[in-house]
């Protein structure tokens, strides 16, 4: 998800949003796609929009909206809007403590099931970003295989809304900042490192699977492959709590009995739904479906 901050200069003053222009353009971004921006953030449209306005040589916000509604153009722009309103903050094994859960408790305890079941694991990266999550879950399966893994038919669906971090996303080429939490014996073991570009090594590759989705269309969220683990960290901060239920409760619907769901370390699913399990260990809460 990216960020986009720069201030709008139409004829020589920053363009405002009026109320009513915010009011149509925030119902408009949540029936699209389920984020919520709030009264209190309607800056928000006014910065990160305004770049788009002046692309298109529109006047006015309510001009944008009436563009986005009935242009020729309206889908590429629309995926235009994705882009600027979704916000990219991340990490190569980003939240250290709970990936250490992950791959000592959650992973062993899936794996060794697996074991006696063909050997077939499907996780669910939803709202990857430019790719540091499903990459970072395929280094530590790589890790916890080592030369086993060859025996094993493993997916991880890699997601997002933005068409535009998913093309960073399947490059697997990234700087020396993404891997500022990063073990160094872990990076030197699957970049390619020439002079601060860190490319993503083909073994890793072959594990994810990127594409895009809208986490509000329910047709296309149930033609995910069902998972034993569905990753979706400091996504549904973005909703609001109608939509927080829905996607937790596709999320429920995609696992498998037994599966897990991991979430964002300051998220919870107290106030959303009782469905799950909560299992605390130090350091994480992780979710499970029970069987």
């Amino acid at each position: 998800m990216s960020s986009l901050f720069s201030k709008t200069i139409s004829l020589g003053k920053e363009l405002k949003i009026t109320d009513h222009e915010f009011a149509s353009l925030r119902d408009f971004i949540y029936d699209q796609c389920g984020i919520y921006i709030a009264d209190n953030r309607k800056y928000l449209l006014e910065n990160r929009l305004g770049n788009r306005l002046k692309k298109l040589n529109l006047r006015n916000f309510d001009e944008y909206y009436n563009f986005l509604r009935y242009d020729g153009g309206k889908d590429r722009e629309l995926k235009k809007l994705f882009e600027v309103i979704t916000t990219n903050e991340t990490s190569f094994y980003r939240n250290p403590p709970q990936l250490k859960v992950f791959q000592e408790k959650v992973l062993a305890e899936v794996l060794k099931n697996c074991r006696s079941k063909g050997r077939k694991l499907r996780i669910w990266s939803a709202g990857c970003s430019t790719g540091e999550e499903p990459y970072t879950i395929s280094m530590i399966l790589h890790e916890a295989l080592r030369t086993e893994i060859a025996q094993w038919d493993i997916r991880i669906t890699a997601n997002d809304l933005s068409e535009r971090v998913l093309e960073s996303a399947r490059s697997g080429v990234y700087n020396d900042y993404t891997l500022r939490t990063t073990p160094k014996e872990i990076a030197q073991r699957y970049f390619d490192m020439n002079d601060g570009t860190n490319s993503i090594k083909p073994e890793l590759k072959k594990l994810v699977n990127f594409g895009q989705i809208n986490l509000k269309d329910r047709t296309q969220v149930r033609r995910i492959e069902r998972s034993q683990i569905v990753f979706c960290r400091n996504v549904i901060i973005y909703f609001d709590d109608e939509m927080k239920k829905q996607v937790i409760s596709a999320f429920y619907d995609n696992l498998v009995p037994g599966g897990y769901l991991i979430i964002g370390h300051s998220e919870s699913l107290h106030n959303i739904t009782r469905a799950f399990k909560p299992i605390h260990f130090p350091g994480a809460i992780i979710y499970q479906k029970e069987e």
